[in-house]
C-alpha cells in the first residue's frame, strides 16, 4: 500500500503565486532546495494535473537545473483528459479517467509513496476525497492581499490537521507537515 503527500507554497495569506512574481516568490534559497532534492533523492511517484505536466516538461526539457535528470527518472502520473499521447517527459503515464478512483487504485496497488508537484485543484481533489495522508506546506514570509492568485486550500471541506513537523528553512521559511483529516 502505498501513501500520498501533497506539497503545498504558500504565501501567510494562502495564495500558491502571484502576479508579476518569480516561482518560489523570489525568496528560494538553498534550504528550499535541499528540502526539494531530499524528496527527490526518495524513490516517489510523482502525481501533477495537466497544467503542471506541460510547465514541467517544458521547463525540463530545455533547463540545466542539476535536479532535473532525477526528476526524469522517477516515475510520474499525470491526470488529463486534454493531453494526448506520446507524452514527452520520460517515465510519464497519461490518465484520462476520474483521478479520485486512478489514485485510491494507485494507493491500494503501488508500494512507491507519491507526492503531488504544483496541481493545485487535483491536490484539492485528493484532499476533499480523503485520499492524502500528508499535507505539506512551504509558508513563505509574504503577504499577497492584492498580488495573489489562487489560493491553495480554497473549496476544501473542513478538515482536522495533526501537525508532525515543522522546520526552518533558509532562516525565513517554515516547512509545516500535518496528518489531515475530513470532518
Amino acid at each position: 500500500m502505498s501513501t500520498l503527500s501533497v506539497d503545498y507554497f504558500s504565501s501567510l495569506d494562502g495564495y500558491g503565486g502571484a502576479e508579476g512574481m518569480e516561482g518560489y516568490f523570489g525568496l528560494a534559497g538553498p534550504g528550499l532546495f535541499d528540502w526539494i532534492n531530499e524528496q527527490l533523492e526518495r524513490d516517489h511517484i510523482m502525481l501533477m494535473g495537466a497544467n503542471t505536466y506541460r510547465v514541467m516538461a517544458e521547463i525540463v526539457a530545455g533547463g540545466d537545473d542539476p535536479s532535473f535528470p532525477r526528476m526524469a527518472q522517477l516515475p510520474k502520473v499525470v491526470f488529463s483528459s486534454t493531453i494526448q499521447p506520446p507524452l514527452s517527459w520520460a517515465n510519464t503515464r497519461l490518465i484520462g479517467d476520474d483521478a479520485i478512483a486512478a489514485v485510491a487504485d494507485l494507493k491500494a496497488n503501488e508500494t512507491l509513496p507519491m507526492r503531488t508537484i504544483g496541481s493545485l485543484s487535483l491536490s484539492r481533489s485528493l484532499l476533499a476525497a480523503g485520499l492524502v495522508d500528508r499535507v505539506r506546506i512551504v509558508l513563505f514570509r509574504l503577504i499577497l492581499g492584492r498580488s495573489g492568485r489562487e489560493r491553495i486550500l480554497d473549496g476544501l471541506p473542513d478538515l482536522n490537521l495533526t501537525m508532525v513537523s515543522s522546520r526552518i528553512l533558509d532562516g525565513r521559511l517554515q516547512l509545516l507537515e500535518y496528518i489531515p483529516e475530513v470532518r
